[in-house]
């Protein structure tokens, strides 16, 4: 355990200083090759716990220190620990006794009784010290300021209960890949595993407990994928034939477009601007032995890529806060700026508008975020078919306004179908 408290450690370090959870975390898998799957399991889930719950960790341990700190290294040592003993299931005297030999690693003489003492207050401590975070909005929540203020103006009604699911462990859906068996099919080879699952939506399936994928029946073989229900509503929604000629913009890592090849024989155009998650495309339609043209290029200067051949259909899932999937990436709260959310706006316009001209006459464009917030979503496309005379918005069958609330079933999603006329 104290690997795992000790890299988790250094994780939340370095994402405190900008990087994102992702990144850092596969490097540290390739710094050290021989951590146990156990181990590697650990390290991630208390970087996440860590995470989420930063401002309640911090407030405990503000409450629980006489002086400041002076080496970061103990502080977040510290703050893992106190997020194991706060949210999670490992005996609370393995929790404290590792932490104390993380410590002395640090080479630190006075680290090691330190943190055994802070940790063993707050166990003694621990109602008062959660009564006293209650007191504090951002302390309960764990939002910044702007975060809570935001969603309280947007969702009066729901903003708590929006908040909440961020803060949760998000669900394991599959996608079954219905080119090669029914989805039916599939549920029942997992029964008969002893793998329990319910079926969600034409082709989806949630599993009762997340499980690694290469446990998954057939996953190398391309009988499934991984994808949250929210974003398998892409792919129905953007009605696509066989023959068309489709554009997925913003492909990365794959996922949707996959789905639509799974839907229907169609050319595909899979662009993104970022290399490296390209091949992400690529693998993943090479595992489902699904074909289309991958290309890095920029969706917003289509003068760059675009052949002038007309698309009948396009993909926009573009850039955006990821403020609906934050319970997945909770290095997001932290990273992410009030600012940050206007510079989305200007690129995901800039995105609209260079798309627009590539569409065919009577084609149709979803447009697609995975954030709740108004300025990415509803008033985007407000003020896109206010400026675009020729686009309409279609009406999605069984959401009229587009936008998919996280909750336990899915993730927060926004959807707008337009139509050029």
């Amino acid at each position: 355990m104290f690997d795992a408290q000790r890299l988790a450690a250094q994780a939340v370090a370095k994402v405190l200083a900008g990087r994102n959870l992702n990144q850092v975390l596969d490097e540290i898998r390739r710094t050290y090759p021989k951590l146990t799957p156990q181990q590697r399991g650990a390290m991630q889930d208390l970087s996440y716990t860590t995470l989420r719950w930063l401002p309640r960790l911090d407030a405990f341990l503000a409450a629980l220190l006489q002086r400041p700190l002076s080496d970061e290294r103990v502080r977040y040592l510290l703050l893992v620990a106190l997020g194991q003993l706060e949210f999670g299931k490992s005996p609370p005297h393995a929790v404290v006794d590792n932490a104390v030999r993380a410590a002395t690693q640090l080479k630190l003489s006075w680290a090691g009784g330190l943190v055994n003492a802070v940790l063993r207050n707050f166990l003694r401590q621990r109602p008062a010290l959660v009564a006293g975070a209650d007191e504090s909005e951002i302390t309960r929540l764990s939002y910044p300021h702007w975060w809570i203020e935001k969603c309280r103006r947007q969702y009066p009604e729901t903003w708590q209960a929006i908040l909440s699911v961020g803060n949760g462990h998000p669900p394991m859906t599959l996608r079954v890949n219905v080119r090669k068996l029914p989805r039916d099919d599939y549920l029942q080879t997992l029964a008969e595993q002893g793998i329990d699952a319910t079926a969600v939506g034409a082709a989806g399936i949630r599993l009762e407990r997340p499980m690694p994928v290469d446990r998954l029946p057939g996953f190398g073989e391309g009988l499934v994928s991984v994808q949250d229900y929210g974003a398998q509503h892409a792919g129905p929604w953007l009605d696509v034939h066989p023959g068309m000629r489709v554009l997925d913009a913003c492909s990365a890592p794959g996922g949707k477009s996959a789905h639509l090849l799974e839907l229907a024989d169609i050319e595909l155009l899979a662009l993104d601007s970022d290399g490296t998650r390209l091949d992400k495309v690529s693998n993943n339609l090479r595992r489902l032995g699904l074909n289309a043209t991958v290309r890095e290029a920029d969706a917003a200067r289509s003068e760059l890529w675009w052949d002038g051949r007309l698309f009948d259909r396009i993909l926009a899932d573009v850039p955006c806060s990821a403020s609906g999937i934050v319970r997945r990436h909770p290095d997001i709260k932290w990273l992410r700026r009030e600012a940050d959310i206007a510079g989305f706006a200007v690129q995901q316009a800039n995105i609209l508008r260079g798309l627009w001209s590539t569409l065919a006459k009577g084609g149709k464009l979803l447009y697609v975020t995975c954030s709740v917030f108004h300025e990415e979503n509803c008033q985007q496309i407000e003020a896109f078919i206010a400026n675009t005379p020729d686009a309409r918005r279609l009406p999605l069958a069984g959401n009229e306004e587009g936008q998919l609330l996280p909750c336990d079933t899915h993730d927060g999603f926004f959807y707008a179908l337009l139509q050029k006329i």
